[in-house]
């Protein structure tokens, strides 16, 4: 990867194209630490002490996300998460209904119109889960009992809920923006690295609380002289897991048969159909991380102190059983759910049909789409066993040994893993059209 970037570096379009993408990146960074108005900040640190960790709750779910912006309560708080969940509701919405499905088969002019309704439906996102965070804010209070609003009733008070909302609004959108302008000039999918920004922002925040707990061990503690180590080679293992699992596919045989067309003969070739192991990305952990804070969210908002609420929601802490269970199970749930709608048997064996393509073995039709089904099934379990253990280890790993809080979970790794693998072979493909240019040339 790093001779990729030296490679391309030495390249003057390229070069500007990486230069824009730094900029933009630097820009994000530099929202994310610009807190909104009319805040007690101190309050505000005190209050969000807890929501350091990975996926403890919702808020330590947008928080990871968001490089630390959420806690901060900065104008990039809401981070890329209304962008991401707009994404994901337009796709299941091209799905469930024919005229949107119509529309994203409309080729170019389609796709512009799908991307214009994700933007509004983003921006409507960031305004209702910006509100909701300046009523979480209204109604919190650090330990010594300040608010962390500056004002409580009056008419300052509504105007200071506005510019915070919309603040937050605005902040949803420029990020939006600013994905976009990556997506135009610069290298890699826009969002992805903004995203990919914000995690690795959290490097050192993770860097210095292992630290800490490494300095516990010359305190006395001299477990932490095992169990720190031990994690950074799980760590690095689960990189490389990842890395390999990234590129990891299924290949079909595919057979093209041979047909005239005038004086030529067209076909004949052998070739493949790629079918990744990991299909759904992130986006199964993703779903199934975000509905799993759902519980002790709401625990944050109430705060029961006992009886059967209290029970409840502590069966759905991260330590707990039930919370690990559940988590393995509303993975592979959203992997498969992931895999129907992005991939369609039928419709692959119709198009391998159309163009006299056949899988050796196998008559085209039904038998093809069922061979093609039973395939993705397999392949797709595979991928969600993977994604599962993924996710699972660092919290199985944090509860055994009690090295808590630390910010690089199973979800961020795949993200990081993914961003920049993808990014790297867009810079190989960029520099090997330029190539083949400059020889035609």
């Amino acid at each position: 990867m790093f001779n990729t970037i030296k490679n391309a570096w030495s390249i003057a379009d390229l070069r500007k194209k990486i230069l824009f993408t730094l900029l933009i990146v630097v820009i994000f960074r530099i929202g994310s630490v610009i807190p909104v108005p009319f805040l007690n900040m101190d309050a505000l640190a005190n209050v969000m002490g807890n929501a350091q960790g990975v996926d403890d709750t919702l808020v330590g779910y947008l928080n990871t996300l968001s490089g630390g912006a959420f806690s901060n309560a900065t104008i990039f708080a809401m981070g890329i998460t209304p962008y991401i969940n707009s994404s994901i509701i337009m796709q299941l919405l091209c799905v469930a209904i024919p005229p949107l499905e119509r529309l994203s088969k409309e080729g170019e002019e389609g796709r512009k119109k799908i991307a214009a309704i994700t933007r509004y439906v983003t921006v409507g996102l960031g305004l209702i889960q910006g509100t909701a965070y300046y009523f979480f804010l209204l109604n919190s209070r650090d330990d010594n009992g300040t608010r962390i609003a500056m004002y409580d009733n009056g008419f300052s008070a509504v105007f200071a809920a506005i510019v915070i909302i919309l603040a937050f609004t605005a902040g949803t959108a420029l990020i939006m923006w600013l994905g976009e302008q990556i997506n135009k000039n610069g290298i890699g999918n826009g969002i992805s690295i903004l995203l990919f920004a914000g995690i690795i922002a959290r490097l050192p925040f993770t860097v210095n609380l292992l630290a800490e707990y490494w300095n516990l061990g010359a305190q006395g503690s001299t477990q932490y002289y095992i169990l720190v180590p031990l994690w950074i080679v799980l760590f690095l293992a689960v990189m490389w897991v990842i890395t390999f699992m990234q590129d990891a596919e299924r290949r079909i045989p595919i057979q093209y048969a041979k047909r005239v067309v005038g004086r030529k003969m067209y076909g004949g070739q052998s070739t493949h159909l790629p079918i990744k192991v990991a299909l759904g990305g992130v986006m199964p952990i993703i779903f199934a991380s975000s509905i799993l804070s759902i519980p002790s969210t709401i625990q944050m908002f109430t705060q029961p102190k006992e009886g059967f609420w209290k029970s409840f929601f502590d069966a759905f802490s991260t330590s707990g059983w039930l919370y690990a269970v559940l988590y393995f199970v509303l993975i592979l749930a959203f992997a498969y759910f992931y895999t129907t709608i992005q991939y369609n048997p039928i419709e692959m064996a119709n198009n391998l049909k159309q163009n006299n393509g056949t899988i050796p073995g196998i008559r085209p039709g039904r038998p093809t789409s069922d061979f093609i089904a039973k395939i993705l099934s397999r392949i797709t379990l595979i991928g969600a066993l993977f994604l599962a253990v993924i996710a699972l280890l660092p919290i199985l790993y944090a509860d055994f040994s009690g090295l808590r809080g630390l910010s690089m979970g199973g979800t961020s790794v795949i993200i990081i893993v993914g961003v920049a693998l993808d990014t790297a072979k867009q810079l190989e493909s960029q520099m090997m059209m330029r190539h083949y240019k400059g020889f035609l040339d």
